[in-house]
């Protein structure tokens, strides 16, 4: 093997500087196009000032109807209450809700400021849940065939632990 001597002006070696700067701007160009701005997921530290009491003359403060459903161990439907007063079924129910609109200020002014809190026993079929919430938010008026509201304000206590078996 004859190994060549190179002379000292073969032995320098250039950099061409013009390709290295066409590349580095293709790629910089191509992260640029391709950069997705996305909003911060999970940012939970939000602090809020605390709100001024109201100075309205017209208080709103309406108490909210706690409606308690209360199971048999089948978890069919025991019972039916409203601010600890017993109903028969949910035709008592709405007819109760609908005295109470009346009280408030009639269906049109007091749908705004009643709520109506469900608590259901923890094994309630759900089908129980879902007629108490169809007797309070409206009917249909048999004479007209109209839809009446009557309650628009849903929500649920959070559930009680299931009974350690």
């Amino acid at each position: 093997m004859k190994i060549r001597k190179l002379s000292e002006s073969e032995s320098k070696i250039e950099l061409q500087m013009t390709p290295m700067i066409d590349i580095v701007f293709q790629l910089l160009v191509f992260f640029i196009m391709t950069f997705k701005i996305v909003p911060q997921e999970g940012d939970f530290e939000i602090r809020m000032p605390l709100m001024a009491p109201s100075q309205s003359s017209n208080p709103e403060s309406v108490l909210p109807l706690r409606i308690r459903l209360t199971q048999n161990p089948d978890g069919s439907l025991a019972g039916i209450a409203v601010n600890d007063q017993a109903l028969r079924d949910f035709t008592e129910l709405r007819e109760f809700v609908i005295s109470y609109m009346g009280d408030v200020g009639g269906p049109e002014a007091g749908r705004e400021q009643v709520e109506v809190e469900i608590d259901a026993d923890y094994g309630l079929h759900y089908e129980y849940v879902v007629r108490a919430i169809t007797a309070v938010s409206g009917y249909r008026d048999k004479a007209t065939g109209q839809i009446v509201k009557l309650v628009e304000k849903l929500k649920f206590a959070p559930p009680d632990q299931p009974p350690a078996q």
